[in-house]
């Protein structure tokens, strides 16, 4: 499963384009790729529809799937 890290860098953006493609703050976006906070449902749309990747891929552990 890919991480949130991956798959920015993947499109070789820095935490403050990324955070500017999904209007949030660097600050946000930086929290969320670090594990600190979890994106709010309507911002983990926007992350799947940016990278074509199913959230529950992305956020495996905010979903707390038995593994």
């Amino acid at each position: 499963m890919p991480t949130l890290r991956e798959l920015r860098n993947s499109k070789k953006l820095t935490q403050m384009q990324m955070a500017e493609e999904l209007r949030v703050t660097e600050k946000t976006y930086g929290a969320w790729e670090r594990g600190f906070r979890t994106p709010k449902p309507a911002d983990m749309q926007k992350i799947e529809d940016y990278f074509n990747v199913p959230k529950e891929d992305i956020f495996f552990e905010a979903f707390d799937y038995e593994k």
